[in-house]
């Protein structure tokens, strides 16, 4: 028995933060916290930026991970560096970064931007930046799975965040069929980015219940598929979001804009250049 609900259509692409060359696609919004835990928001941007200056400024963010997942072309961050296609990038943000997010263009790119709300006692974690460049892969019949976190059977992706996440990429010949397992404790979504599964077409979204049935079966249709998988224990706690900031409460948002305000908050681009960034297989 699968553990996927029906489907839902995402909105239409809209302008990206940006401007022009950016649309981007709200998978998930802020909407219902308490539904999509441990979950906050998920993007599918695609950047093609006229060649120039770099585009983009400074913002923060505290009490969250990002996960960015480079899925077509090439993106020059310049405070992350160069993110090819496959890569993906870990950013804990804890108990406050900033990251400056100048974009150089590299032609037309296509990325999944993930927001994943920390714990209360791991909000003050301190705050780490790691990039997964040759993530491991399992094979099987019709199925390649590249895995950024968690693991899928015995193929276990680098350590390199705080909340348990399995964050898989994974590509299905058509009709091809391929089984996931979870621990009843996750929830989460899988996202078509092409092709079509028997439960949902490309663009669309389909959630996890909240049953006890510890795998997701995927089936590809007859252009095969490839799709995100992304699930995580849900925190069962109070969350919040405020702008770049996710809490237990207005208080707490409060206090990271305090500390955000005071300079307290490190820089994307001091984490990227530390010792033991670069996770590869």
């Amino acid at each position: 028995m699968s553990r996927l609900l029906p489907s839902i259509d995402t909105p239409a692409p809209s302008v990206g933060f940006l401007g022009a060359g950016h649309t981007a696609v709200a998978v998930l919004s802020p909407h219902d916290l308490a539904a999509s835990d441990p979950f906050v928001l998920i993007t599918d941007d695609r950047i093609d930026l006229a060649p120039g200056a770099p585009i983009g400024e400074a913002h923060p963010h505290a009490g969250l991970e990002t996960f960015t997942l480079v899925l077509e072309g090439s993106v020059l961050d310049h405070d992350e560096g160069a993110l090819d296609a496959g890569d993906a990038a870990w950013m804990t943000a804890g108990r406050g970064v900033v990251h400056g997010e100048h974009l150089e263009s590299r032609g037309p790119t296509r990325i999944l931007q993930v927001w994943i709300a920390l714990p209360a006692h791991a909000r003050g974690t301190k705050p780490s930046f790691r990039v997964i460049r040759g993530a491991p892969v399992r094979r099987e019949r019709g199925a390649e799975v590249r895995v950024y976190g968690g693991r899928s059977g015995d193929v276990v992706a680098p350590r390199a965040n705080v909340v348990p996440i399995t964050a898989l990429e994974v590509r299905l010949d058509p009709d091809a069929s391929f089984e996931q397992a979870l621990p009843d404790a996750y929830g989460g979504l899988v996202y078509v980015v092409d092709g079509s599964l028997d439960h949902a077409a490309t663009g669309q979204v389909a959630w996890l219940d909240r049953e006890t049935e510890s795998s997701v079966v995927l089936r590809a249709g007859p252009r095969g598929a490839r799709v995100v998988l992304l699930a995580g224990e849900r925190l069962d706690e109070p969350i919040v979001q405020h702008g770049p900031f996710v809490a237990g409460s207005r208080a707490e948002i409060a206090e990271m804009f305090l500390r955000y305000r005071a300079g307290r908050f490190a820089t994307v681009r001091e984490l990227a250049t530390a010792p033991g960034v670069l996770l590869s297989r």
